[in-house]
């Protein structure tokens, strides 16, 4: 079949002085393949590892790669066979991932996590709890570290100080990551962790200076980014940040969400930073507690790239850079199936069937990660 150079995605674009090849990019999902431990606290089952290496070099060939969730400290942690950048030993296999990427001519971020209160406290044995804006319980179902169904805990909530602390922890972790090599960092500030708990009036009943009005429940995000800044790891147009307004992940949902999130995309524009990340597709869950955000909500306020994310297809994608909605698109469930999905796009070529849902994140090894064919033309 003939290629179709007009699309839009496959154009080029610039962000912090590197020009991504075209504007496709891999969305950060939680695949949970570091090696298993017998111990679920022993640290080699944060390691980044050689079958993680295969899979993110088999997509270099999207404009820009983001990380899986990767956690920044002990109390942010809470994933089993999750990822961290918190050791030496998870630098160096960050930074052998990094390396091939590159070989390969791709770009990579990595994603900063903290969990907050859909932790367990059974990860933590510094502290034997789990930490949240406010001392609001999850509904649902928690995982302790053996990966059993338990009761959720109710969180404990951060005092200032606990909030000092976790600002340095993404400054630590964000100068590991430089050290692996990383392009840049993407703050995680969606699906119900930590940050979005600050964020939405929902999960945020504090009153004091991170609590109550819109321009309080930013500062956090606001002392993080300054801090990242500061520090110097990475200029500010080399950190993006990723939000979820419209989500019910991690039993969220708030009814001031339409008003929130676009004063968070205008009170970040001023930071110059890499881009925006939007999960503003339905796909993954709507709360309907108020009209969804879209790209175009934010786009208007934050003057710098706009990502989209969540149901894309090849047509609405093009159609969401062709509208001048969003500046680059990302994908998650296709490019876990269809490791040359930049080129299935550009050619027109047909594309694998989704993944079973049993490999989005359970540890299956290669199956499901790693095993899924490249095209080849007849």
């Amino acid at each position: 079949m003939s290629s179709t150079p007009e699309l839009q995605m496959m154009s080029p674009i610039t962000i912090g002085g590197q020009e991504l090849k075209n504007r496709v990019v891999l969305a950060p999902m939680t695949r949970a393949r570091c090696t298993p431990a017998e111990d679920p606290l022993d640290p080699a089952n944060t390691n980044p590892n050689d079958l993680m290496v295969e899979y993110y070099t088999q997509r270099a060939s999207g404009g820009l790669i983001i990380s899986e969730a990767t956690a920044i400290s002990e109390l942010g942690s809470g994933w089993l066979n999750a990822p961290h950048i918190r050791t030496a030993d998870n630098v160096a296999g960050w930074k052998e991932v990094v390396d091939s990427v590159h070989a390969a001519g791709g770009l990579m971020y990595l994603q900063l996590w903290h969990m907050g209160r859909q932790s367990h406290s059974s990860y933590h044995p510094s502290t034997n709890d789990i930490v949240a804006p406010s001392a609001i319980k999850i509904n649902g179902q928690g995982k302790n570290n053996k990966n059993e169904a338990v009761e959720p805990e109710t969180p404990r909530a951060m005092s200032v100080e606990d909030i000092k602390d976790t600002v340095q922890d993404y400054v630590r972790a964000t100068r590991l990551a430089k050290e692996a090599g990383f392009d840049g960092v993407e703050i995680h500030c969606a699906n119900g962790y930590l940050i979005d708990c600050f964020l939405q009036s929902s999960t945020n009943k504090r009153t004091d200076e991170y609590g109550g009005s819109i321009e309080n429940r930013v500062r956090f995000l606001q002392e993080i980014v300054e801090a990242l800044i500061e520090d110097g790891s990475y200029p500010a147009d080399r950190i993006g940040f990723r939000i979820s307004p419209n989500g019910t992940y991690g039993d969220m949902g708030s009814e001031d969400n339409h008003v929130m999130f676009p004063f968070v995309a205008k009170t970040m524009s001023k930071y110059g930073l890499a881009y925006l990340h939007l999960m503003d597709g339905l796909g993954f869950g709507y709360h309907e507690k108020c009209k969804p955000v879209t790209a175009f909500d934010v786009k208007k306020e934050f003057n710098g790239p706009v990502i989209c994310n969540v149901g894309l297809t090849k047509e609405t994608g093009e159609g969401m850079i062709r509208s001048g909605a969003a500046d680059l698109v990302c994908y998650g469930r296709p490019y876990i199936s269809n490791p040359d999905l930049p080129e299935r796009f550009k050619n027109n070529w047909p594309l694998n069937p989704d993944p079973e849902y049993d490999a989005w994140w359970r540890p299956t090894g290669a199956v499901g990660y790693t095993d899924f064919p490249f095209y080849k033309e007849e």
